[in-house]
């Protein structure tokens, strides 16, 4: 009798113990939470002044390893620039108390660049925008100026064949999402 008894008991405890996880809801947590090591950050305030920039040391989630509730009351901006792009999103700070503003969130793609010989390929995701503005110099002199508008394309591919009797120093400079990003190359 006392077996069965125990054995009652728990079975009990643990049918209680199933439906208490069973009732728990589970969040799927945004992505720009976690953040990878060799990833940089910035954190500008409301006036748009930079707080704290640097690289990211850790892997993990963004909240946890950054103390954003030591900054003032207010709404700051954070960047995470990964590879090829570039993640923001709006923190909340009122009495020590963070909060993520996950309706501001956006990605901009940033453009690829690769060498192969005497040529530059340029390519960009043009899910964000469908323009970029690309500059070519060689040795600080303009050699090339094109307005890249994609409004058919998913991608805005371009390839340059330089001249192979010009070695030295190149600059590639494409400008998209009211931001500059510079290639620095030789041939």
């Amino acid at each position: 009798m006392k077996t069965l008894i125990k054995s009652i008991l728990v079975v009990a405890v643990m049918f209680g113990t199933y439906t208490g996880y069973a009732s728990e809801t589970l969040r799927t947590l945004p992505t720009f939470k976690f953040i990878n090591e060799g990833d940089s950050i910035s954190v500008t305030d409301s006036s748009g002044e930079v707080i704290y920039q640097g690289r990211i040391n850790y892997n993990g989630n963004l909240i946890r390893l950054f103390d954003f509730s030591q900054l003032n009351d207010g709404v700051y901006t954070v960047e995470i620039s990964k590879d090829f792009e570039v993640e923001i999103v709006n923190l909340n700070v009122k009495n020590k108390e963070v909060t993520l503003l996950t309706d501001s969130q956006e990605k901009i793609f940033k453009p690829v660049f690769r060498t192969e010989n005497s040529k530059i390929i340029i390519s960009k995701i043009a899910l964000d925008t469908k323009e970029m503005e690309v500059e070519l110099y060689y040795e600080d002199e303009l050699i090339y100026n094109e307005s890249v508008d994609g409004q058919e394309e998913d991608i805005l591919n371009r390839v340059y064949k330089l001249d192979e009797t010009n070695r030295g120093d190149y600059t590639a400079i494409v400008r998209t999402n009211d931001r500059v990003y510079i290639k620095r190359f030789r041939i």
